[in-house]
């Protein structure tokens, strides 16, 4: 799975993973923001790893957890979806938006191979300082640079570099930002 190579979705052991996570998110998902402590607890079990000073707001909803890491200091809005299949790689003080999904499955363009549930996936990176804008959609195997702001409703469809805006879909760089200092 997370080597690219196809796997069946249906497996027994990816199917208990995927209860795990699925038990883990409800309570996630239940719990209060007067309960920033069993946020935190909760997102702890769920995902593979979680830096200092991170938000996520619920809903989250994922494949299995594990596979996701987040770096210190960073923000998730409303209704992030973060298909874990792969590897979901969120840098530090990285701010993402409402309704935002980072897809790392893929399925093969064979109709037969599709009938018998096979799939793949391909990792997602998103590097540190980058902004997604409300409802971007992220696909399988991009890995978008620091310091990219990417303008909400965009869908990425290839990698983005360091330090530009880009928006649309697919999304194209409509400009270089200024680096500070």
């Amino acid at each position: 799975m997370l080597a690219g190579e196809p796997y069946l979705a249906d497996d027994p052991e990816l199917a208990a993973d995927a209860l795990r996570a699925a038990l883990l998110s409800e309570r996630f998902n239940a719990t209060s923001a007067a309960d920033p402590q069993g946020r935190r607890t909760a997102l702890t079990e769920l995902l593979g790893e979680i830096g200092a000073d991170v938000e996520i707001r619920p809903p989250l909803r994922v494949d299995y957890g594990y596979n996701i890491t987040v770096g210190p200091r960073t923000f998730v809005n409303f209704g992030a979806v973060l298909l874990d299949v792969g590897r979901v790689t969120i840098g530090a003080d990285v701010q993402i938006g409402p309704n935002v999904q980072l897809l790392t499955p893929t399925h093969p363009l064979e109709p037969e191979a599709r009938r018998a549930k096979w799939e793949a996936a391909e990792p997602v990176t998103i590097g540190d300082n980058v902004w997604l804008g409300g409802g971007v959609i992220v696909c399988p195997g991009v890995t978008i640079g620091e310091d990219t702001v990417v303008g909400a409703g965009s869908v990425v469809t290839r990698d983005l570099p360091s330090g530009v805006v880009a928006v649309g879909n697919p999304a194209r760089v409509v400009r270089e930002l200024v680096r500070e200092g």
